[in-house]
């Protein structure tokens, strides 16, 4: 926006980092620029360039409106009710089926397998058997360990993995 359009007095949405806010422009800063007050938090915010103005406040284009949360349920309650009614005409559907974790998936493999494996090698075990498969991650391997370390160190006695060698696992006895 030109700093010129900006008016004492109205609500414009400020950019903040990817999100936008409402904000009531109070005054000009003696320093350059404004001081307003965000409507969804009630507090003064300082603008000093008016390129951070999207433009005129939309109430229907943002979820958070200057009247607060009562006002923001209202819409979400609605778009739910109409969600519902919508599966509700479809009939019977089958339920979401859990995609099993890369941990998990882990122990079945180990299970199997009786022996010591490293990461590397239970990913690849892992895709064979179409137990899991990486989305697209680039080194799955390396998520593995920093999970499986992460669980022995967090859970301790009660981690399903233990470390027996350089970069090896076993299940817990």
């Amino acid at each position: 926006m030109k700093p010129t359009d900006i008016q004492i007095g109205s609500v414009y949405d400020l950019k903040v980092g990817r999100n936008t806010t409402p904000v009531r422009i109070m005054q000009a800063a003696p320093a350059g620029g404004w001081e307003a007050i965000g409507l969804t938090t009630s507090k003064p915010v300082a603008i000093k360039s008016a390129d951070r103005l999207v433009g005129l406040h939309n109430p229907k284009k943002t979820p958070t409106s200057a009247q607060g949360a009562k006002s923001s349920t209202k819409p979400a309650k609605a778009a739910t009710q109409a969600k519902s009614a919508n599966t509700a005409n479809r009939g019977p559907t089958s339920p979401k089926v859990k995609r099993a974790s890369a941990l998990d998936s882990a122990v079945r493999v180990l299970a199997e397998s009786k022996e010591p494996m490293t990461c590397r090698q239970l990913i690849e075990t892992m895709a064979a058997k179409n137990y899991w498969k990486s989305k697209s991650g680039k080194t799955p391997a390396n998520t593995l360990y920093a999970a499986i370390a992460k669980e022995i160190h967090t859970k301790g006695k009660e981690s399903r993995f233990q470390k027996v060698g350089r970069g090896q696992f076993t299940l817990k006895k």
